[in-house]
């Protein structure tokens, strides 16, 4: 299969997608088709264990790799994490969660960034590339962590995490900080994801910048989910959450389901619509946003608008308001035409906004609903939902309950559903323990031991480690600096 770039470049194939993580004209690269999921397929992946149906949903689309690389590939990464990789559990006749915290940073983000290492390795073989690989990452919180596990030490790869050094929670910064690998970078900055992630882009379409790494025999990628290869592991636990309904009995076949997720830059919600576009039963896809609530007044009113203040929120991972992974949604709204997305991303580029046809958004996309969660919401969901079913969420998560119970209070849906849940709440530990008990504890590992005598439930090792853990990476430039400081690290 071939991959196109929204932006009408020139297509690619699956290993090339991945190597490049973003399109030579700016776009992102998204399948030339959607492959379709059988009832033979769905039968045949029940009685698969989870790296067995990855390799089976990845084989759809990465044409380029054998079915024995990529079994190795996804059983070597799925080794790596606590148990089942993405368990659903069932909390009342209709709601399930599906947990995707068990991999070695305790974050949804580590589905796709243990797995992506062993894909970008297969490529870079298969192009015969003897430049390393700079990987360039921006991130909220979890992907920083979840990416420099992945890929520190991993031969013929660099990899540079960019991150607001006061936008994500103290566990998230701790878990960067202490990263060892001799490959690993980790730079904070003053100023936004956002401004992370637009420095990070710009450096992808700079031509001198690429030439200059070429002189120092590095080759720019992306781990961020602009990457084909972090998105398509994600389209992987849509599908598995379904099988395990349908082979549990718990749904009969073909009967919808709702999804509802916790959404910054879209990628994880997206996964959710590719499964869809592959055949998987899905009725509504609700897009649960915090404060930050640029998406859900695109879903609900047409109209994507930066122009807003910023708010930094106790889901930090989901303090976003350029979501990149709208434009590959773009894409498909506008009947997969090139020039329709470069005319709404120029004038996102130059005026921050852009405005869709309300009616032709909900026609094309009915699917998506949009709602946000203000902090008290939020707060409040963590609370009831543990008094309810004894359940703890993080806070992320938490958001997508709030979402979801003012969507059934708005339609009295009785469709069965699942809450993607993206990460442990020992990772939000001081907003968790707060909203459970009403108590404000800021030291975070007092904040940790408190939770956990709160709740009984067992402090995960990778939390309890980071206090004896020394600090590696404590670099923090003004965010003007990204590109200057990231060529003084390997110019030496």
């Amino acid at each position: 299969m071939d991959f196109i770039s929204t932006r009408g470049g020139a297509p690619v194939s699956a290993g090339s997608a991945i190597l490049k993580g973003i399109a030579s004209d700016g776009g992102l690269y998204v399948p030339s088709f959607f492959p379709i999921l059988t009832s033979e397929d769905i039968d045949k992946m029940c009685a698969m264990e989870y790296y067995e149906r990855s390799a089976f949903v990845l084989g759809k689309f990465l044409t380029d790799y054998t079915e024995e690389e990529l079994l190795t590939a996804t059983k070597a990464a799925y080794e790596r994490f606590d148990g089942d990789p993405a368990p659903l559990v069932k909390v009342d006749d209709s709601t399930y969660v599906l947990e995707l915290f068990h991999g070695p940073t305790l974050a949804f983000k580590d589905i796709a960034l243990t797995l992506l290492p062993h894909l970008m390795t297969l490529a870079r073989k298969k192009a015969n590339s003897s430049d390393k690989t700079l990987i360039l990452v921006a991130t909220s919180g979890d992907t920083g962590k979840a990416a420099l596990e992945g890929f520190k030490d991993v031969e013929g790869t660099e990899i540079v995490v960019i991150y607001p050094s006061k936008g994500v929670s103290d566990m998230q910064k701790l878990q960067m900080q202490t990263t060892t690998g001799a490959n690993t970078h980790v730079i904070g900055i003053e100023g936004n994801f956002d401004d992370a992630q637009t420095a990070v882009k710009t450096i992808f379409k700079d031509k001198e910048a690429e030439e200059e790494f070429a002189k120092l025999g590095l080759k720019l990628s992306s781990a961020n989910s602009i990457n084909w290869g972090r998105l398509v592991p994600q389209i992987v636990y849509y599908v598995s959450s379904y099988v395990d309904l349908y082979a549990s009995g718990e749904v009969e076949d073909g009967e919808k389901i709702n999804f509802v997720v916790p959404t910054g830059n879209f990628g994880n919600i997206l996964a959710g619509y590719y499964a869809k576009k592959m055949g998987i039963p899905i009725n509504k896809l609700i897009v649960a946003s915090n404060v930050n609530n640029v998406l859900t007044d695109f879903f609900t009113e047409g109209r994507y608008d930066v122009n807003r203040p910023f708010h930094k929120t106790m889901s930090p991972s989901m303090d976003i308001l350029i979501s990149s992974n709208l434009e590959r949604l773009l894409f498909e709204f506008g009947d997969r035409k090139a020039e329709f997305v470069r005319d709404l991303m120029e004038k996102l580029d130059l005026y921050g906004k852009y405005e869709l046809d309300l009616d032709k958004l909900e026609e094309k996309l009915g699917e998506f609903l949009g709602y946000h969660s203000t902090e008290e919401e939020t707060s409040d969901a963590i609370d009831n939902f543990y008094d309810m079913f004894d359940y703890l969420l993080d806070t992320h998560t938490a958001v997508a309950v709030s979402a979801y119970y003012n969507y059934t209070a708005d339609t009295e849906d009785d469709t069965k559903t699942v809450i993607v849940s993206t990460a442990s709440p020992y990772k939000f530990a001081a907003d968790v323990y707060e909203s459970l008990t009403q108590k404000r504890e800021n030291d975070s590992f007092k904040a940790v031991k408190k939770l956990s005598n709160y709740t009984g439930i067992e402090i995960p090792e990778q939390i309890a480690e980071l206090s004896s853990l020394p600090i590696l990476h404590d670099t923090v430039i003004d965010k003007s600096e990204i590109k200057e400081t990231i060529f003084k690290i390997y110019r030496g």
